[in-house]
């Protein structure tokens, strides 16, 4: 049985991609430990199939984060029996990179982000320049490498000539029968009608902020509900504040993956609002657009690339140029009026929902992992 080893810079409590793909190497045959990090406040991790480990780190953020993480993660790795590396993010590739050469290990490089492109990054000129030159002395050495989009595989592959497969990053299918859930058993109202936003990373331009402007906009039977982590929360909760709208937005915080397809069932439309403030956002195809259609939600999206695609391909939403609050309230009113509008999406989200689950971009990930995992000499290092 061959030992995979995954390796992330978060808690492992809310990265449901990751836990899909060792769920899938699972079963692929794979023995699989999931290596990340542990907060003083991360939440005890419920159990499960494989193994984890957590590493206690002095530093939460900043160079001397990343330094210590990469640090920890490279005498680990230097030791841990292994098969298989795999890298989630370029804040992880070094450490996998080194330890595959010394050890003559296959590596996997699974790109989440298009990371020298995000926001954090890009308006930090040095930052970025560090992470560029960790990627230009990496990315030329791998051969195994996934993204989430078409839009980041392409820039790849136009700046380093190499293949890269695009496994994106949706949701299991959603079983036929499930155990029925009310708002009133999640506290939420049953007499409004629910904008939900989702994800782990709810920062600024990522459309929490515009959504909350939008309220006054809205009428009374409108409601804001917010599930997720991210520094534009403390900003939010402050505005709604000010604004006097306490009752008509509720912030549910972090909730564990199996909890979150319960609120997204209970809304009535999902937005995902990112701002093109970068190449990152831009190239982005979040996995909450495809939360939304497996719980059978109509949607609202900013107009970029990725999204558009997935809007106009399936027919399941409004796809938004203007991103001012007034227009954001004026799509919203106009999706929840318009009933017959939005039965016909809900009705293409269900349909959609039976191409766009994980089960089937599976098939991606095992033509990626199933010649390294059978010895079939694609690595460098075989």
């Amino acid at each position: 049985m061959k030992k995979v080893v995954l390796s992330v810079t978060n808690d492992l409590y809310t990265d449901p991609r990751v836990d899909k793909v060792a769920h899938s190497l699972e079963k692929m045959g794979c023995e699989v430990l999931l290596v990340g990090r542990r907060y003083a406040d991360s939440p005890v991790l419920p159990p499960r199939t494989y193994a984890t480990r957590r590493m206690r780190l002095c530093f939460r953020k900043g160079p001397l984060f990343y330094a210590e993480y990469n640090f920890r993660l490279f005498f680990l790795l230097l030791f841990v029996p292994c098969d298989i590396l795999v890298a989630n993010d370029l804040d992880t590739l070094l450490p996998n990179l080194l330890v595959s050469r010394l050890r003559r290990k296959a590596l996997v490089y699974d790109s989440h982000e298009y990371f020298c492109q995000v926001w954090e990054v890009v308006q930090r000129p040095k930052v970025q320049a560090v992470w560029h030159r960790v990627e230009r002395y990496c990315f030329p050495k791998l051969t195994h490498v996934i993204t989430v989009s078409e839009s980041i595989a392409e820039a790849y592959r136009k700046e380093y000539g190499k293949q890269v497969e695009v496994v994106r990053n949706l949701p299991l299918r959603s079983p036929e029968a499930e155990t029925p859930v009310s708002r009133a058993d999640l506290g939420l109202p049953e007499d409004r009608k629910i904008i939900i936003l989702q994800g782990n990373a709810i920062h600024k331009d990522r459309g929490g902020e515009l959504l909350v402007e939008a309220m006054p906009f809205l009428s009374e039977t409108v409601f804001l509900l917010v599930v997720g982590a991210g520094d534009a929360l403390p900003g939010m909760r402050e505005r709604v504040a000010e604004l006097g709208m306490e009752d008509r937005v509720r912030f549910a915080g972090r909730v564990a993956p199996e909890q979150l397809p319960l609120y997204t069932r209970c809304a009535d439309i999902g937005v995902s609002f990112d701002r093109n403030v970068c190449l990152n956002h831009a190239y982005s195809l979040p996995n909450n657009l495809f939360e939304y259609i497996q719980a059978g939600i109509p949607l609202i999206v900013s107009d970029l690339p990725e999204r558009r695609r997935i809007v106009e391909t399936y027919q399941v939403g409004v796809v938004l140029e203007d991103l001012r609050p007034e227009a954001v309230a004026q799509a919203i009113s106009r999706l929840v009026s318009d009933t017959a509008f939005y039965a016909l999406c809900r009705q293409h989200c269900r349909e959609a929902a039976q191409q766009l689950h994980w089960e089937k971009e599976e098939e991606t990930l095992r033509r990626v992992y199933l010649p390294i995992v059978h010895n079939e000499n694609t690595d460098q290092h075989s």
